[in-house]
């Protein structure tokens, strides 16, 4: 065989062009086959056919097998499905690329552009399992022998391009370097078709090449005329990616990946990288394929402060242009933290180079991301119609962290060769357009856990893909806007029609009826306005006691003033209702500010206008359920209270004369700390803290607060933009802050200063707090908050009791309160152990094998686990014995795991007779654990990037509400329904800031559950060290630090079933 290849020019060829590296080798070594056969290239199916008749070649025929396999299946009608329809696809990414050889095994004649004349990106993509197998199953592993070997699950996106051009080569697709589309040129005349205009000099057959089918894969910064584009932005976020030359040591080879580390979870590694360099970032990922690749996001100050950045500009172009960014000093941080990283085990860091020669670094901006509002649209003149479709980042930039790119855009090149088979059959195009809208609204949802399992059954029809599939979830009247006839004026959407005819909802007016309805019976309220109606605070009383009986009886309101009153209503809607004031008791009893008044009633009418209670006034019962309310909020509320509590009674002085409640544990707060109060606390005037101000100047700054800037915590109003950390000026969220009471300020749980050392095992430290149980959320707080022990007098726990929860040393004063349970959320100064470096995928792969063992360390008879998962492989991917014998034999390059998990992972495999299956287990266990590490850090960065895209709405909302609310304040001589109309978007201003607020707290729940389960794992791994040990070698040292872990791991244990309890109540709720 050897020598036939070597006597055969079309043999040598085929090899050449198999192993090219290079786009012009590829190119060159594809025309000298050609030319051998005697075939032209960019013939379409038909020249793949004689390409394969010809070259009966021993070497190509697996690939032939593959392709076939491709080819026959149905849907293609082996290759007439598209016959006669002419596609251009713009641009040759991963995803035109994609999109074109679909097209090709339809049998539509393709003809793709690209403007660049080669590839040389070496970033890395994430790929999700059906990517790797739709690859295989294209022969990727004949192009590029080292494709997703052992664990591996990325590829450069150079390497994807490459192997993609082989296939849509031999696939029959003409292509063109260096030409860039510029637009689209209209039939000039009856009888014609479309075309494309072109830069800089196109060759005649393609300037003249009708098409009726364009699929734009250009990129984000290029979207074809008629399509809108939304913009979806965030805080300002720099990324920073860099390549270093992969030299392929053994070194190199055994340095552990990192899926993704976000301080999101992991603030203890942030933290020990910006003591051991300066270097402050949110995240950094790290892979190794063709070069070492990393990605990080940096933060403006750090960049500032090193000495990457010149100047703080404003605007992003101007911030990381090329004159403000100083090379050298980019290049220190990147080796610094890829360093750190690493342990500094890659050895001497050398940059690989790009396309001009220069490092292989840049800094971008991902703050704003585009997104299409939608993905197809038909345009139609003197009779000739043109389907546009749109794939890859200009129909929807990824967001990077999530590793999504490259998986959407397959889907999304998919979805777009079932429309172009849809049109091809003569559907209509309204209807067309209405199922490719469908799909297009799956698009974004879309995740490895939620689409069908079994990726071999995967096709080019959507049902095979999408278990969840409704083509008609869109219909044509909906899309009656993308069908453009240029002949006719273009029609407009539904949605953009002007809604003024249109009935507005929440209205000063139906506010005003609400809340009479709702105070109706009541003994001495009369509500006949939105102001003075509420002076005197039985109104307010009375709405709260309607939505939530049982905290007060109507006849204690006799003889309480109207200032305690209104305070009292305040206290309870914002820590049982979740409905957070806007203004002072003071404010409300003067009616010094009617505006804020209707804003903050408004809440009460956006949250419980759908809710039935009973009729009839106090006596009529009411519900203790609310669909409206956000259980998020009230559960956030209630972890901030915890979180006060502690210092505040730590330092509180005992002022006497006030009655004990309960068992005589709760003290009254003096009027020098913020009070932390409780709903059910008797009615008592408010500290003269609280009602210091009456809301409309911020805490901080001193400046005017308007009513969508105000921001309450500890009963004081601030701006959203000063109520930051002291220390690292990261925005403050509930249940992630506290007040330091020596200096006053907010700082984050990471950045709190400590009073002094910690005694007895730190475990009530000043990040601790009691987690709410889930009933808190919907239900009225009933014993008081549980009280700390004075400092100094918490005895050490005791020996013979290791198996006891901390809670126990908390005095809790009522069995509804021992459900609680302490959350750790800050490192303790002296007993924390040093920072944890970045979960690796062997760690996690470790903690994949131990999940098969029974009871700490010691093996099962049978290994059921790894059985299964590895039956759930085959079911769901059916690779070829050559394939699996190529990833056995590159399974060097993967990580091992480490010789203790060797060792039990053999022993298992002896003990049950299966040794032959260790390989496949080994690979098996690596593999998920980097899946379950790439999972956990997506949701991660999906969650800080919507808190981010929340807050910069916010920030819009308050723009808005400033302008409306002055409006309002100086109205003078404007017309009543001019007011009128002001007053109505001020409230839907007001309820948009609500849901968001919502929004964030259910993300902030996610938050907590991601740092409880970084924080089990630590001290799962630190205490399985210790009971591994001999018994008779432990020191009494080992014994009392194996026992404070014990019940640190049985706390956070706690912790997480809290917070699976509540949301799994918030779930059940939410389906009553």
């Amino acid at each position: 065989m050897a020598s036939s290849a070597s006597t055969n020019p079309a043999h040598a060829h085929f090899e050449s062009f198999l192993q090219a590296q290079l786009c012009q080798d590829v190119l060159s070594s594809f025309q000298g086959l050609c030319g051998a056969l005697g075939l032209e290239p960019g013939g379409g199916l038909p020249q793949y056919r004689k390409l394969k008749a010809q070259l009966n070649y021993w070497s190509a025929k697996s690939l032939w097998a593959k392709l076939d396999k491709r080819a026959e299946q149905p849907v293609y009608q082996q290759g007439r499905a598209c016959a006669r329809t002419k596609c251009l696809v713009v641009g040759a990414g991963p995803c035109g690329l994609r999109a074109a050889v679909e097209l090709a095994l339809l049998g539509a004649r393709v003809v793709l552009v690209e403007k660049r004349t080669k590839f040389s990106r070496h970033n890395v993509l994430h790929l999700w399992p059906f990517t790797i197998h739709d690859l295989r199953a294209l022969g990727a592993k004949k192009f590029y022998g080292r494709f997703c070997t052992g664990t591996l699950d990325h590829i450069s996106i150079r390497q994807l391009q490459l192997l993609l051009l082989k296939v849509v080569l031999l696939l029959g697709v003409e292509i063109h370097w260096g030409v860039t589309f510029t637009g689209l040129q209209p039939p000039p005349k009856k009888g014609s078709g479309w075309r494309a205009r072109l830069q800089p000099h196109p060759p005649a057959p393609l300037a003249n090449y009708e098409f009726d089918v364009l699929i734009s894969a250009a990129g984000g910064k290029f979207v074809p005329e008629g399509f809108t584009v939304r913009e979806m932005r965030g805080k300002l976020a720099i990324g920073i990616t860099v390549n270093f030359v992969n030299r392929r040591t053994v070194e190199e080879t055994q340095v552990p990946e990192i899926s993704g580390v976000a301080r999101i979870y992991n603030q203890s590694f942030f933290q020990s990288l910006l003591k051991a360099t300066g270097i402050d970032l949110e995240n950094i990922v790290y892979y190794k394929d063709d070069t070492h690749y990393f990605v990080m996001t940096a933060k403006k100050q750090c960049l500032l402060r090193l000495g990457v950045l010149r100047q703080d500009w404003p605007e992003i172009d101007r911030l990381l242009g090329s004159a403000n960014v100083v090379p050298e000093a980019l290049q220190r941080f990147v080796r610094a933290a890829a360093d750190f990283a690493t342990n500094g085990k890659l050895g001497k860091l050398e940059f690989a180079r790009d396309a001009h020669g220069r490092p292989d670094i840049s800094a971008f901006d991902f703050t704003s991301m585009m997104r299409a509002e939608s993905s197809a649209r038909v345009q139609e003149k003197d009779g000739a119609r043109l389907l546009l479709g749109l794939v890859g980042d200009c129909l929807v930039e990824p967001f990077w962290p999530l590793g999504t790119g490259v998986a959407r855009g397959f889907l999304a090149a998919f979805d777009a060769a079932w429309m172009v088979k849809r049109w091809a059959e003569g559907a209509g195009p309204l209807e067309v357009l209405a199922e490719r809208e469908s799909l297009y609204q799956l698009l974004s949802q879309t995740s490895p856990e939620n689409m069908h399992r079994n990726v071999a059954q995967y096709e080019l029809d959507p049902a095979t893909r999408y278990p969840t599939l409704n083509l008609r979830a869109v219909t044509p009247h909906q899309v009656q806007d993308l069908y453009d006839v240029m002949a006719k004026e273009p029609r407009r959407r539904p949605s953009d029609k002007p809604d003024a005819g249109k009935p507005a909802t929440g209205t000063q007016e139906e506010l005003l009826r609400w809340c009479r309805e709702q105070t109706a019976g009541y003994p001495g309220v009369h509500v006949t306005d939105l102001s003075s109606s509420w002076a005197d605070g039985r109104a307010l009383c009375a709405l709260v006691h309607r939505l939530r009986p049982g905290l007060l009886e109507p006849a204690e309101l006799r003889g309480v003033g109207a200032l305690e009153a209104t305070a009292w209503a305040l206290k309870v809607a914002e820590h049982e209702l979740g409905i957070p004031p806007v203004l002072s008791a003071k404010a409300v009893v003067a009616g010094s500010d009617p505006l804020g008044l209707i804003a903050y009633l408004s809440h009460f009418h956006s949250t419980f206008k759908n809710t039935a209670h009973g009729p009839g006034g106090p006596e009529g019962p009411a519900r203790q359920g609310f669909p409206g309310t956000s259980s998020a909020v009230l559960f956030l509320g209630k972890l901030q209270r915890t979180l006060q509590r502690p210092r505040a009674q730590e330092n509180r002085e005992d002022t006497g004369g006030k009655k004990p409640r309960l068992e005589g544990e709760a003290k009254t707060p003096s009027t020098e700390e913020p009070p932390v109060p409780e709903s059910d606390v008797p009615l008592t005037p408010p500290s003269q803290h609280q009602e210091a101000g009456a809301g409309d100047l911020c805490a901080l700054c001193g400046e005017h607060l308007y009513i969508l800037e105000r921001l309450c915590a500890d009963g004081r109003f601030f701006h959203r933009s000063c109520f930051r950390c002291h220390t690292c000026e990261a925005t403050l969220w509930p249940g992630g802050y506290r007040q330091h009471p020596g200096d006053g300020h907010f700082y984050c749980l990471q950045h709190l200063p400590q009073e002094g050392p910690e005694e007895d095992g730190g475990d009530q430290g000043p990040g601790s707090q009691d987690l709410p149980a889930a009933e808190e959320a919907s239900m009225p707080s009933g014993p008081s908050p549980a009280v700390t022990p004075p400092e100094g007098t918490r005895a050490a726990p005791s020996p013979g009791q290791p198996t006891q929860p901390t809670r126990r040393l908390i005095r809790l004063s009522s069995p509804e309160r021992q459900r609680l349970s302490s959350l750790q959320l800050t490192p303790e100064p002296e007993l924390e152990p040093p920072p944890k470096p970045p979960r690796s995928c062997a760690a996690l792969a470790r903690q994949a094998l131990e999940g098969s063992f029974v009871g700490w360390g010691m093996p099962v008879q049978s290994p059921q686990v790894l059985v299964a998962t590895e039956e759930e492989q085959e079911q769901s991917a059916s690779s070829s014995e050559e394939e699996e014998e190529e990833e056995e034999a590159a399974a060097g390059e993967t990580t091992a795991l480490g010789s203790d998990m060797e060792q039990a992972l053999v022993t298992l495999a002896k003990n049950s007779g299966t040794m032959s299956k260790y390989p496949t287990w080994q690979r098996t266990l690596l593999r998920r654990a980097r899946e379950e590490e790439m999972k956990r850090f997506c949701k991660a960065q999906a969650v800080q990037r919507r808190l981010h895209e929340i807050e910069t709405a916010l920030g819009d909302l308050e723009a808005e509400g400033m302008k409306v609310e002055l409006a309002l304040r100086s109205q003078g001589g404007s017309p009543e329904q001019q007011n009128t109309l002001w007053m109505e978007q001020l409230l839907q201003l007001v309820q948009k800031k609500n849901s968001l607020l919502a929004e964030e707290a259910e993300l902030m729940i996610t938050v907590q559950e991601l740092n409880l389960e970084e924080k089990q794992w630590h001290l799962d791994q630190e205490l399985r060290g210790y009971l591994n040990q001999e018994g008779a070698l432990k020191t009494p040292a080992d014994r009392q630090a194996e026992e404070q872990l014990l019940k640190k791991l049985l706390d956070v244990v706690n912790q997480r079933d809290t917070l699976i309890r509540f949301q799994e109540e918030l779930r059940l709720s939410e389906l009553a």
